[in-house]
Order: C-alpha cells, then sequence, then structure tokens
C-alpha cells in the first residue's frame, strides 16, 4: 500500500548516515523544492497558512486517519519523540510543531483530524482542507498519493508514501526523519538539526 519511490528512498536514507557524527554544515535536504505555502483548516475549524508557524521547525507527516497501519503507527512515533524532548530538551521540544496533514480530504473533516491526532501528542496540528488545497500542499512536499478504487464494503484505501520532514523556521527542508526506527531516533534527529 505505500511505496516509496528510489528518488525519496535516497533521501530517506542521508539523515541516517550521519547519526552521531559531528553536525554537518549543510543539512541533507538543503536547497530541496519540498515545502511552501498553503492555507489548509486545522482539527478545531480554523484558518491555517503556512505563516503561521514562522519561527517554528516543524516535523511534517502527510497520512489518512482511515489508515489501518502505518500512519497510526508513525504517528505514534512522532509524539513519542515529542515527548522523549519535552522531557530531556524541553527548549528544543518547545521550537517544533507537528504537523499532520491528510490526504483524504473527502473523509477527513476537522472533526475526524481532530479524533486521530489526540491519540498522539497533545501538541500535533491536524490539517485537512479541500481536495484541490490538499493536491497542491502534497505536491508541493513531493508526496505522491492515490485514492483506491472502493473495496466491496464501500470504504476505499489511499496509496501514499509514507515520509517525515523535518522542516526549519522558515519553511526550509532540513532533513527526513527515520520514522521506519522509533521515537527515540526521530527525537535524536530532531535535537541534532534544531539550533
Amino acid at each position: 500500500m505505500y511505496r516509496m519511490f528510489p528518488a525519496l528512498a535516497l533521501l530517506a536514507a542521508v539523515p541516517l548516515a550521519g547519526c552521531g557524527a559531528a553536525k554537518p554544515a549543510e543539512p541533507p535536504l538543503a536547497g530541496a523544492r519540498i515545502g511552501g505555502a498553503f492555507t489548509l483548516v486545522d482539527q478545531n475549524g480554523k484558518t491555517v497558512r503556512d505563516s503561521d508557524f514562522a519561527g517554528k521547525y516543524r516535523i511534517v507527516y502527510f497520512g489518512y486517519t482511515y489508515c489501518p497501519d502505518v500512519c497510526p503507527t508513525d504517528m505514534a512515533k512522532i509524539g513519542q519523540a515529542m515527548t522523549l524532548l519535552e522531557k530531556q530538551a524541553p527548549a528544543v521540544a518547545a521550537r517544533v510543531v507537528p504537523i499532520f496533514i491528510t490526504v483524504d480530504p473527502e473523509r477527513d473533516t476537522p472533526a475526524a483530524v481532530k479524533q486521530f491526532v489526540a491519540n498522539f501528542h497533545p501538541r500535533i496540528v491536524g490539517l485537512t482542507g479541500s481536495p484541490e488545497a490538499i493536491a497542491a500542499v502534497a505536491k508541493n512536499y513531493a508526496i505522491y498519493f492515490k485514492k483506491q478504487p472502493p473495496a466491496p464494503g464501500g470504504g476505499y484505501m489511499v496509496d501514499h508514501v509514507a515520509i517525515a520532514y523535518l522542516m526549519g523556521p522558515n519553511g526550509e527542508p532540513i532533513a527526513t526523519l527515520p520514522i521506519d526506527q522509533d521515537g527515540k531516533a526521530i527525537a535524536a534527529q530532531v535535537q541534532h538539526w534544531v539550533r
């Protein structure tokens, strides 16, 4: 169901190569064309723009609330990472906003997103919007997604890339985070890059 395309697989591997090493001068995704302006709706029904997060580092993850396995697992790891950072490096944690953006806006209303993100960490911002707005932000973040044909029972799955980006305080891409590992590994990468 989830595909990691070769170029994205390479991006996902880059930050891991530097684990435990001295901080490199330039982040792995420096200069990449990832990110950009958006206007979406948060889990409370409020309009949210990318500029609302100015000055904050962001963990950005795309998924959907009806996802049977990968999305809840990845979001749990991001929540664990935030909890670890709050205990071990509260100044770093205070500078980070975890953001979940749905790729299933037809079902993921603000209320559905609110219920979903509440399971993982109280500071996660859940975002939804029109299909057009979601398609635009996914394109800006190089996120592939595709709604699958309905199952016999009427439900459907959404194929998408499972990746978490660490974005900088000006919205610039820094690195992909190791969501294939655990919350501790994610927290270590965040702490490595957040200045």
